[in-house]
């Protein structure tokens, strides 16, 4: 039985039979995990990878999908008109990285060097609050949340102690953020800043149901941090 390819999409091989060394050879270069992230909430254009990625190059994001294309981790499709443009989706082996993603998450917010206030793209948003949510915390609250960040709209489900998330129209939502940028949410769940103080020092805004939005706020924490930050 053949086990590995002939044509090899990096040229590099650990020659581990290990899984995590498999996992390396298969997204371990630059930009392929985060591509990954970019694309576990939906399929998306080209165009719309390369502007929530905007330190990759084209010719490199061509290179890391078709790789991952040849490897069985993404897959392209063309939507039917009016849209007619082309895709780049997760296939399903594809999206059952996010676990990995998420336990990578809560293992490198332990670092004392890890800094929450650094840019963020609306799926990193979300996702991380998909990672960060505390077990238990959500009780008996019930609802939908619409979240508009920029161009994008999702929405999150408070359900049985889970959160998932979908794009869709944030309006839809029983409480609905909005905002231009990922801070002003970021403030408020990892940071802990009141509600009515971020809606008056930023450009967040937030309709519906006030109680649920102030009680989905509460929802999230970093894990607490392991070791010193460097001097």
């Amino acid at each position: 039985m053949k086990l590995q390819k002939e044509t090899k999409p990096h040229g590099k091989w650990y020659g581990d039979a290990c899984g995590t060394a498999f996992a390396l050879e298969l997204i371990g270069e630059r930009w392929s995990l985060l591509i990954i992230r970019e694309l576990m909430l939906g399929g998306r254009r080209f165009s719309d990878l390369r502007a929530s990625l905007p330190g990759i190059s084209a010719k490199v994001l061509t290179e890391r999908m078709a790789s991952m294309e040849e490897m069985g981790v993404l897959a392209r499709r063309k939507l039917p008109p009016p849209a007619a443009v082309q895709i780049y989706e997760l296939t399903e082996w594809g999206y059952l990285a996010e676990p990995a993603i998420q336990e990578l998450g809560r293992w490198a917010a332990r670092s004392p060097e890890h800094n929450p206030q650094l840019p963020l793209s609306p799926v990193s948003l979300m996702l991380s609050m998909r990672t960060m949510l505390v077990p238990g915390a959500m009780g008996d609250a019930s609802g939908t949340i619409g979240i508009g960040v920029g161009g994008d709209e999702f929405l999150a489900d408070l359900q049985g102690g889970q959160l998932p998330v979908r794009r869709g129209p944030a309006a839809e939502g029983d409480a609905v953020f909005r905002m231009t940028a990922p801070l002003p949410m970021l403030r408020m769940i990892y940071g802990h800043q009141p509600l009515e103080d971020v809606e008056a020092s930023s450009d967040l805004t937030v309709t519906g149901n006030r109680d649920l939005a102030r009680r989905f706020i509460q929802l999230f924490a970093l894990p607490p941090k392991v070791g010193q930050q460097r001097e």
